[in-house]
């Protein structure tokens, strides 16, 4: 799915409006197959990987590898970071810091609290955090998905200072029948039936993009 999403370029242009990202040691937390990392190996000079699955890991590894990237991967969390302070120029995290929402119900400040912590941790001053979440896929209009999302999004910018881009990084299969074979699999048969309803070989999404500097 990474291949037919952001068919207009945007989320880059998003991230380079933020901050300039050549000569800049990056951090990617919760990078599982590598949609960050893919997208902006050859632009920075230093580009690190990490998340807890290995398995993910394992499948960006393979990708890596078919794009002769030379990124570091690192299995860890990203609630406990394995880096010193200060350590990069920028750290993004993309669609999965909001998983926490669910998991967490009591206490998911504290825990996305940590994340967000070490995200400035081991940011050098004047470095920049990104954070990519979704705002829904298969709408005409951006909004957060769900009454949790929407709490955890205004918590992100009233508590923690971050300020919100919205972005479209709609998907383009080759035709009707192929955006609803893989999105039926990855986002389940409501909204491939949304689908094959509205004739979308274009699926439209949204993506919000918060940024806060160090």
């Amino acid at each position: 799915m990474i291949t037919p999403e952001d068919v207009d370029g945007n989320l880059l242009a998003a991230l380079q409006q933020i901050a300039p990202l050549e000569n800049t040691a990056l951090l990617d937390l919760g990078s599982g197959t590598g949609r960050i990392p893919l997208l902006v190996d050859e632009i920075v000079s230093q580009l690190i990987a990490l998340d807890l699955n290995l398995p993910m890991l394992l499948e960006q590894k393979y990708q890596r590898q078919k794009v002769n990237g030379f990124w570091g991967l690192i299995n860890g969390d990203n609630r406990e970071l394995p880096f010193p302070d200060n350590f990069v120029d920028i750290v993004t995290v993309g669609w999965a810091i909001g998983h926490l929402r669910g998991w967490y119900e009591r206490d998911w400040m504290i825990q996305i609290g940590k994340i967000l912590t070490e995200m400035a941790r081991v940011t050098k001053p004047g470095g920049h955090l990104m954070i990519m979440e979704t705002l829904t896929t298969g709408a005409l209009e951006p909004a957060p998905p769900s009454p949790r999302l929407a709490e955890y999004y205004a918590w992100l910018e009233e508590t923690w200072g971050y300020t919100r881009r919205t972005i479209q990084t709609d998907y383009q299969f080759k035709n009707v029948d192929e955006a609803v074979a893989k999105t039926k699999f990855f986002f389940g048969p409501e909204l491939a039936d949304k689908i094959r309803k509205n004739g979308w070989s274009r699926l439209p999404e949204w993506t919000g993009v918060w940024s806060k500097q160090v």
